[in-house]
Parts: structure tokens; C-alpha cells; sequence
């Protein structure tokens, strides 16, 4: 588990899907509108969701539409109308979406959104990396992503609470791999559904649209307003990251749990080398550094829970000072390098005056699957090299063929 579990706090323990641990978040919060279009391998979040209302365990409006671009459509339409709204979707039905995850994010409209992450055709792949997920980042949506299925449900629940806050009134996605996580069940801790509604309270929103008075949305602005929406659309992200941390703090006085926040970092304070990472190989990059500091390596994990609001005071904090760090991507910018590499490079050197040695390893992209014992070796191998005064590859890519 992903969690700082230091006691119980009730609740139950149930064997759930990523997939359907998302749903029974959604359901947790209790959601009013659902909306969406099926798609592999998003789709059995929406269908659980169809049960929950069909057997009165919801009170939901389920609108059943015709592509992804009417589902987040339809979404915002019940945000903006009141309602507490939810939608899921997976890589291309998240990039047909696209035009509303920009009108969603820049009209500041609290939604929550699930993406169980596929890679991007061509060719034809319905397995896991981060392209459609990293996709997203100048939309204006705060970005999640979640290591196992706890923090799937956790992160879920949590981002009603996130994006319904004043401070912020901005749309989340909360991102989870397909199949590895959205399909394959894992035992899940459920809180209380009274402790929950105390929690989360009624939704919140800035306006609502409703007919009850008479309000202008999305008409035409001169260019110094335009500017000055999106400035503070960037203050209230900069914002949620105050809003995130107490929300975890929150979160643990109802389940037990605490994640650190936007971050979450093992065994940083003593390391010598860093392996940054996010999603749910972080777990087997774990298992490969406590196997590398049974050896006598002092070698930290940092793994990335959120990239929007970017965590830049966390990465100066833990990566300041590390004589290597080693951010592993699971998506490629073409042309560049590893999204999550060039933030943290772009962010570490604004705050710090001395870069370490870095290196950005991209892999897993179109779902190849990597297992803790090539992790083990590819950092060992990295270190070894750094210390020898061997050359390191800034970048590279670890290709492994088809057999």
C-alpha cells in the first residue's frame, strides 16, 4: 500500500479493480450526473457506476451519448448547472474530448475525471503508458495519478474535495493505468459512507447557471481579460497545492491514510541517488531499491502523485544535493526527451543553484512491460558507471524487442 496506514478508522476492506475502485469513489461522493462513452479499457468504471444507479445504491443521472466529446460536454453542463458530475474515459476518447478539457479547466468548473491510460495509435495498442494522460497538461485541470488501486479510490475521493474548494475551482483528473491497475483487484479500504458525507459536504462551486438569475458564460472577452482569467487560473493552481496537502492531512483523520501530499519520497533523506518515477511501476522500482540498499547503495525513490500543480518545492527539497538522479518516463515528447524528466530538470534548476548528474530513461511506452529486476539493473548499472567516472547517457530509451 501506497499510504502511511498508522491505525484504523473503520470502514471495510474489499477486493476491487482499479477500475471499480474508482467507481466506488465516485459513488462514495455521491455523484448526481455521470456521463460518458465506452471505451477500452475505461469502460467497466462507467458500467459499475450503471449498476450502482440501476440497483438504488445511486441517486445518479446516468446520460447515455453518442461520442467522448458529448460526454465531457454533458458533464460540464451538470457542473455548471449545480450538480456534483463525473465522466471516464481512455486515450482517444480522451483526445476527442480534447476541446472540452480546455473549455472545462479555463471556465473553472469543478468536475472530476478518471483517464485509465492507453497508449496512442497508430498503430492499434489498447495497452498502458502516460502519452494520453501528459497530453493533457496545459488544459487547466489539477493531475493525479495513482501508483495501486488504494490510491486510485483515495485519490478519487479526494479530488471532489480538491476541486470543490474555493480556493481552487478547477476540474481533476485522476489518472490510473489500464489493466495493470484498472483491471487487475486488489484488496481496498473503504471508509465509512457517514464519515465520507461529513468530509465531503454539499458540492461547492463559484456560479451556478441554473435560470434563476441572469448570467453570461463563455461569451466573447477582449484580450487583457482573456489574460487575466488565465492568470488566475495559474494562481489557483499554484494554490491547490496548499489545498492538496490539507486534504491528505484531512483525509487521514477519516481513513488512517496519509500520502505526503503532492509527492510521496522513500528513503530521500539519507540517499545519495534519486530515482524519480510516477504510476504504478513506481512500485517495482521500490522493490528494486530496498533490494539496492540491502547492498549497501543510498538510493531514494521520489515518486510523483501529482504533475498539475507541478511539485517544484518537493523536487528542490528531495533532489537538491543527490550526487545522481534518475527520472524513469513512460512516455516520449518526440523530439525531446521524457515529459516528467524535463520538469523536473526545468523546476531543480530554478531553485537550486547546482544540478546533479541526471538522466532521463524512457520505457514501458506502448505498454512494454518492465519488471523490478530490470529496474534493479538499470539503476545499479547507472550508478556503477557514475561512480567508475563512466560516461551516462542523458537520455536513452530501453527498448526491449518483441520475442
Amino acid at each position: 500500500m501506497t499510504a502511511i496506514l498508522e491505525e484504523s478508522r473503520g470502514g471495510k476492506i474489499l477486493p476491487l479493480t482499479g477500475n471499480y475502485a474508482v467507481a466506488m469513489a465516485a459513488k462514495m461522493a455521491r455523484v448526481q450526473v455521470v456521463a460518458a462513452y465506452p471505451i477500452t479499457p475505461q469502460t467497466s468504471i462507467i458500467e459499475k457506476l450503471s449498476e450502482y444507479i440501476e440497483a438504488g445504491e445511486l441517486e445518479a443521472t446516468m446520460i447515455r451519448v453518442e461520442s467522448e466529446h458529448s460526454a465531457l460536454a454533458a458533464t460540464f453542463g451538470a457542473a455548471i448547472a449545480g450538480a456534483r458530475a463525473f465522466t471516464a474515459t481512455s486515450s482517444h476518447g480522451l483526445l476527442y474530448m480534447h476541446e472540452w478539457v480546455h473549455w472545462t479547466g479555463r471556465a473553472r468548473v469543478p468536475i472530476v475525471m478518471a483517464i485509465v491510460t492507453r497508449a496512442i495509435a497508430p498503430p492499434w495498442n489498447i495497452w498502458p503508458d502516460h502519452s494520453d494522460f501528459y497530453d493533457q497538461r496545459d488544459a487547466g485541470w489539477i493531475m493525479g495519478f495513482a501508483m495501486d488501486n488504494q490510491e486510485a479510490f483515495d485519490l478519487t475521493l479526494q479530488a471532489f474535495r480538491i476541486s470543490e474548494d474555493p480556493r481552487v475551482y478547477l476540474p481533476v483528473m485522476i489518472g490510473l493505468e489500464g489493466f495493470i491497475l484498472g483491471h487487475t483487484t486488489m484488496p481496498v479500504h473503504i471508509p465509512d459512507q457517514e464519515a465520507v458525507d461529513e468530509w465531503l459536504g454539499p458540492r461547492r462551486q463559484g456560479f451556478v447557471i441554473d435560470g434563476s438569475e441572469s448570467l453570461a458564460h463563455g461569451n466573447l472577452a477582449w484580450p487583457e481579460d482573456t489574460e487575466e482569467m488565465f492568470m488566475d487560473i495559474h494562481r489557483a493552481m499554484m494554490e491547490a497545492k496548499s489545498v492538496i496537502r490539507e486534504v491528505d492531512e484531512e483525509y487521514y483523520r477519516i481513513t488512517g491514510r496519509r500520502y505526503g501530499g503532492l509527492t510521496q519520497c522513500i528513503h530521500c533523506s539519507d540517499a545519495k541517488y534519486v530515482v524519480s518515477s510516477m504510476g504504478a511501476w513506481s512500485g517495482d522500482i521500490m522493490e528494486a531499491v530496498e533490494k539496492l540498499r540491502e547492498e549497501g547503495y543510498p538510493v531514494g525513490v521520489l515518486r510523483f502523485r501529482f504533475i498539475r500543480p507541478f511539485p517544484e518545492e518537493d523536487v528542490a527539497e528531495q533532489l537538491a544535493g543527490k550526487k545522481l538522479v534518475i527520472v524513469f518516463d513512460r512516455a516520449i515528447s518526440f523530439g525531446s526527451m521524457g515529459q516528467l524528466f524535463m520538469e523536473t530538470v526545468a523546476h531543480l534548476a530554478k531553485h537550486t543553484g547546482k544540478l546533479p548528474v541526471l538522466r532521463n530513461i524512457v520505457a514501458g511506452v506502448g505498454g512494454v512491460n518492465v519488471e523490478w529486476r530490470e529496474f534493479y539493473e538499470l539503476i545499479k548499472d547507472s550508478i556503477d558507471r557514475f561512480e567508475k567516472g563512466g560516461e551516462l547517457e542523458y537520455f536513452t530509451w530501453y527498448h526491449k524487442a518483441r520475442r
